[in-house]
Formats: C-alpha cells, sequence, structure tokens
C-alpha cells in the first residue's frame, strides 16, 4: 500500500544529506546541498533536450549512461554553470574530486547540480570550500533533508520535498518487504521540461536493475515533469535522477511485474507530487491551472492538447484576471497541431459546462469567478474523439513574474 509519509529525501534508509552557505551567488543564504548514500546506487536519470546543456548535465549524463555506481550528489543554486565552456567542466571535475576524497568514495560516483545565472563561472575557492562543509554536516534526518531542498531554491518561495512507503511482493516474506522512496526538487522560472529552471532528486532503498529503473522512469516522466510549464522555456540545466540503494533487502528486481508495477507506481507518485509543486509555484503565479482532456483519439494527442493549454500565455492571463473567456482555451486547442472537431468539444471549468455543440452555454459568471478564485482552477476539454487522456499542470501569468525575470541577474 502506497503510504505519504513525513519528510523527503532522507526518509530513506541510508540517505544523508546537508547544506550550507558557501556565497556561490547569494549571500546570507544556503546555496549548496549534498545528497549521499552509504551504499551504492543504482542510478537513472532524463536530461533537459535543450541543444544548450550545462556542464553538470554533461557530466551526470555520461556517469549514468555508464552504469557507475552513484553515492552523492553535489548542487549549487545561484550560478547554472552553463555557457561556461572548459572551465565549467573542470569546475564539475574539481567539486566531484573533492567530494570523492572527503567522502571516500570514487570521483564517478559523484553527480553534480547546478542552477541560476548562466554564463556566470563559478568560483573554485567558494566551491571546495562548500564541499568540505557539507561532507562534514551530512545527517539522516528529516531536518537534514529539508534543509537540503530549501538551499537548491533559486526564485522559489517554497521548498519542494515529498516521500511515500509501499510494499512491494517478495519471496522472502509472506507479507512482502515494505520501502521507501523520498525526492526533493527546485523550480519556479524556467519551467518547460521536455526531456525532461528544474531540479529533481529522488532516492529509494530498493534494488532494481538500472535498465528496469531507467525504463519506468523514462514512461513516467512523459505523464509527469514533461506535462508542466511555467513560462515555455526549457532550462538547459533540467535534471532529474533516481538513485536506489538496496538496502530494503529485497530480492532485486530484474524483470518486470507486480515488484515492478509497485516501485513504478509509488516513483509515479514521488514525481507527480513535486511536479504539481513546481507548477504551482511558478513565478509569480497565484494559483495553479490543471488541464484535464479527455476521450481524445491517441494518447500523444492528449497530451499535445492539454499542453498546449496550459503554456497560452492568454490562458494563463485569464485565469490571473479570473475571467472565464472559454475562447482562449478553445483557441489553444484548435493551434495545438492536432486535428479534432469543434462542434463536438466540451468545456468545463471545475464542474460548470461553459462551450458544447459549437457555442457559449450561458453559464453564471459569478459561479465561474468564484472557482476562479481558488487556489487550484482545474479545467477540462472532453474531445469525444476515443478513449485517451492526458493531464497538464501550470500557473496563472502574474504582473510579477516580468518583475521578477526583468532583474533576475541582480
Amino acid at each position: 500500500m502506497l503510504k505519504m509519509i513525513d519528510g523527503g529525501i532522507t526518509a530513506v534508509p541510508g540517505i544523508e544529506a546537508a547544506s550550507c552557505a558557501a556565497g556561490i551567488k547569494y549571500e546570507g543564504r544556503t546555496d549548496m546541498a549534498l545528497v549521499y548514500s552509504k551504499a551504492p546506487c543504482t542510478a537513472a536519470g532524463t536530461f533537459t533536450s535543450n541543444v544548450v546543456k550545462a556542464a553538470p548535465v554533461q557530466w551526470d549524463r555520461r556517469i549514468v549512461a555508464e552504469d557507475q555506481p552513484v553515492h552523492a550528489v553535489v548542487v549549487n543554486t545561484g550560478i547554472a554553470n552553463a555557457g561556461t565552456g572548459a572551465e565549467g567542466m573542470r569546475i564539475c571535475e574539481v567539486t566531484a574530486r573533492a567530494a570523492a576524497e572527503e567522502l571516500g568514495i570514487s570521483e564517478r560516483s559523484v553527480l553534480i547540480g547546478s542552477t541560476g545565472v548562466i554564463g556566470m563561472q563559478i568560483s573554485e575557492e567558494k566551491i571546495l570550500a562548500g564541499v568540505k562543509l557539507l561532507a562534514a554536516s551530512k545527517q539522516h534526518s528529516k531536518e537534514a533533508g529539508t534543509a537540503a531542498s530549501k538551499a537548491i531554491m533559486t526564485t522559489d518561495t517554497v521548498n519542494k520535498e515529498v516521500a511515500f512507503t509501499f510494499t512491494i511482493p517478495d519471496a522472502s516474506s509472506d507479507s512482502g518487504i515494505v520501502c521507501t522512496i523520498g525526492g526533493m526538487a527546485k523550480g519556479s522560472g524556467m519551467i518547460h521540461p521536455n526531456m525532461c529552471t528544474m531540479l529533481s532528486y529522488i532516492a529509494t532503498d530498493v534494488s532494481i536493475q538500472k535498465d528496469l529503473l531507467q525504463k519506468m522512469l523514462s514512461e513516467i516522466v512523459k505523464d509527469t515533469f514533461n506535462m508542466i510549464s511555467v513560462d515555455g522555456d526549457t532550462s538547459t540545466n533540467d535534471t532529474l535522477i533516481v538513485m536506489a540503494n538496496g538496502l530494503a533487502g529485497n530480492e532485486e528486481i530484474a524483470e518486470e511485474g507486480f515488484a515492478y508495477d509497485a516501485v513504478k507506481e509509488a516513483l509515479q507518485a514521488v514525481c507527480l507530487d513535486l511536479c504539481r509543486r513546481m507548477a504551482a509555484d511558478g513565478e509569480g503565479a497565484t494559483r495553479l491551472i490543471e488541464c484535464r482532456v479527455e476521450e481524445a483519439d491517441t494518447k500523444e494527442n492528449a497530451r499535445i492538447l492539454a499542453k498546449s493549454v496550459i503554456c497560452s500565455n492568454l490562458t494563463k492571463a485569464a485565469v490571473f484576471g479570473k475571467d472565464a473567456n472559454w475562447g482562449r482555451i478553445l483557441c489553444a486547442l484548435g493551434y495545438s497541431g492536432v486535428s479534432f472537431d469543434p462542434e463536438k468539444v466540451d468545456l468545463y471549468l471545475g464542474s460548470i459546462l461553459l462551450y458544447t455543440n459549437g457555442a457559449g452555454t450561458g453559464f453564471s459568471e459569478e459561479e465561474a469567478t468564484k472557482i476562479l478564485s481558488e487556489d487550484e482552477v482545474i479545467l477540462r476539454a472532453v474531445m469525444h474523439q476515443g478513449t485517451e487522456e492526458a493531464t497538464a499542470w501550470g500557473c496563472d501569468l502574474t504582473y510579477d513574474y516580468v518583475s521578477i525575470n526583468a532583474d533576475y541577474r541582480s
């Protein structure tokens, strides 16, 4: 049974975390984090599809592809280490080497994460000092995990972490084995993952083969992180890493089946929770927008349609203004590239039918305004073409989004 529990990534046995103020860019706040596993981890990952890939993305992709056992992730915020050339890769190497020496692990078992301003170089002196502080202060505690999730924030207004326990069937136990999964993420602006600025790190104590872990992650990301958008900008640094350290003691999952399905359900729950938190915390946002497309002809078309509505600046602005302007939703569906009959589409705002049979319904504007005043606004588009469905998440577009991004580098 899947059960949400208190905490985040350090809820997982064997996972420690730390944070520190290294002064990478910000002053007076923590800006580096460490996630460390006592046991070597099988790792899977998805990364930005942006042609411009930050140095840490290149570093992590190589390690994950080589099937290296992973022990640690070192993350800094403030400077993205993107557009930094050879010096950027050198800083990754320096960081990994320093962490390896401090933690007594292999340099190739250290992943790197960076987020922040593109084009700035990271000070070697500051990053090395930060690594020492992190290694010396790592703990297996809820507080350490929460502090780490706060340290990786940039323009985020809240930290994002979640954890679950779940049971997998296992030959060694009649009642199955209770396992744990937990994660943390950051993301508020430059959010339009297409892998999959967002970073997400997830850990579990399950033992599972790498190819299966990668397979389930690549499938899950399509309907979670890849279905959110704040501003339509795909970051140079998008990274999603899952680490499995095997400390639950289950027989290694080597094929699809009941155990695989249980892990996949748990990983899906973590990814869904974190991606919704990101969308709700979009820069300047006042409410989360969820768009559900139902009865589409294909799964891919359902995804395209839902994402088109979420990405529509006019729809986002209408939600901010509490204006039930269904024309903007219909327009966004229409330019998505998916073919459909507008006369057969039904559009809903919560429980209110806005549009059907090719025309508006004369709904109550007062009731619509009440729904649009909630923290979460649900839009539904019933296509009447088939049985497929998809959901996307975004946020309203406010004056504060422009304000935040107009002086982001200052």
